[in-house]
């Protein structure tokens, strides 16, 4: 089955109905549209159209944004789709990930999205040694202590993704805390049994 998703921001003077014509002209059986920011993960149609993917189904859009704003929330949407064995088209850019070629590309943006979480690792982890006062080395080793205990302990599932400084950094922690980005609240889009 063949899904398009429409969106318009909340608030503003948007039609809906440029985007629903460009679907039905692209083969889509079935359309979920709502208001909402692309950048909330509070989507209610979003998320029941995510939840009815079944393998060789796929996902339409009129444009990349209508489904996220950031590169950071894109990709757990787009793994979402991929782990549902289901295909994604957006049509102003002409991304089609049931074609080689475009699956591709979707893992190079992967790719870089990946580099840039790295970048950001290595710069909390300099925040915490100008914060704590210690050597890097020492930084290093405590937060693979802490990656140790989590892969040896699974009952402790509040740990995963806590920012670096947290667990076994608790340990030197002094007075003021480790300055981190706030975390997006959408990547945890997952379903639950591809968790376990």
């Amino acid at each position: 089955m063949v899904f398009g998703s429409a969106r318009v921001s909340k608030g503003e003077e948007q039609d809906m109905r440029m985007q629903e014509t460009a679907l039905r002209a692209a083969g889509v059986d079935r359309t979920f549209t709502e208001r909402a920011s692309g950048g909330r993960c509070d989507r209610p149609q979003l998320h029941r159209l995510l939840d009815q993917l079944r393998p060789d189904d796929v996902v339409v859009v009129w444009q990349l944004d209508r489904l996220s704003r950031s590169l950071k929330d894109l990709l757990p949407l787009m793994e979402r789709i991929e782990h549902a064995g289901a295909g994604f088209r957006s049509l102003t850019e002409a991304i089609d990930t049931t074609t080689p070629a475009s699956r591709m590309l979707m893992q190079m943006v992967g790719s870089f999205a990946g580099f840039e979480r790295a970048m950001l690792r290595e710069r909390m982890q300099a925040d915490a040694t100008r914060v704590f006062r210690v050597h890097p080395a020492t930084v290093s080793r405590l937060l693979a202590v802490h990656r140790q205990q989590k892969a040896h302990d699974p009952a402790r599932p509040e740990d995963v993704d806590r920012p670096a400084g947290s667990g076994a950094m608790d340990a030197v922690r002094p007075a003021v805390d480790i300055p981190t980005r706030e975390r997006s609240q959408c990547t945890p889009l997952l379903p639950h049994h591809a968790t376990a």
